[in-house]
């Protein structure tokens, strides 16, 4: 046996080896995802209720709106109380995924994020009431970002202009499309 014949050997084994554990690999995780899927999907659904929930916390159901993906009418005993809209916009690392609360009269009850990747200490900032709670009772028009704070409009939050804005945005475009649902509906 020379040396060149042992290398080749050797070779061999090594691409055997790294070709069975990448493939066990694989299996393993398809088997992880295939058993852990229905779950994560529940508790998306879960996740996605208790947003809504915690937006309109009077409202006694919320009914899919035909036609439109992830659109619901929240209502209490038959009365329409609020629309929720899912909205996502392009922040600052990726997509800020939220619900937005609208009255009837297309004015903003809310937002609640449900998936976003945006810088912890910082980006998020525009997820907490200090910035959240200057959408409240606003129409689309009333939508402007500046900043340096102005009356009667929305101040970004200082180092996360770019969440700032994505939210805003996010807002102001679900607002849009809400009022063009409705008066195709008229």
């Amino acid at each position: 046996m020379t040396h060149t014949d042992h290398n080749d050997n050797s070779m061999f084994r090594i691409t055997l080896n790294l070709t069975l554990a990448a493939f066990l690999s694989g299996v393993i995780i398809a088997v992880v995802f295939y058993l852990t899927a229905p779950i994560a999907e529940i508790q998306r659904i879960k996740m996605k209720e208790q947003s809504m929930k915690e937006l309109i916390p009077e409202a006694t159901s919320f009914s899919p709106i035909q036609g439109k993906e992830e659109w619901f009418k929240a209502e209490k005993d038959g009365q329409l109380l609020a629309y929720l809209i899912l909205a996502s916009e392009k922040g600052f690392d990726g997509h800020v995924k939220m619900f937005v609360g609208a009255t009837p009269d297309q004015k903003v009850i809310g937002f609640k994020v449900l998936s976003h990747k945006e810088t912890p200490g910082l980006g998020d900032q525009a997820f907490k009431p200090k910035f959240a709670d200057q959408f409240t009772g606003k129409g689309y028009q009333q939508l402007e970002l500046v900043k340096i704070q102005e009356e009667g409009k929305i101040t970004a939050v200082t180092g996360a202009t770019i969440t700032s804005r994505a939210v805003t945005n996010g807002i102001k475009h679900a607002l849009v499309e809400l009022e063009k649902y409705l008066n195709e509906s008229k």
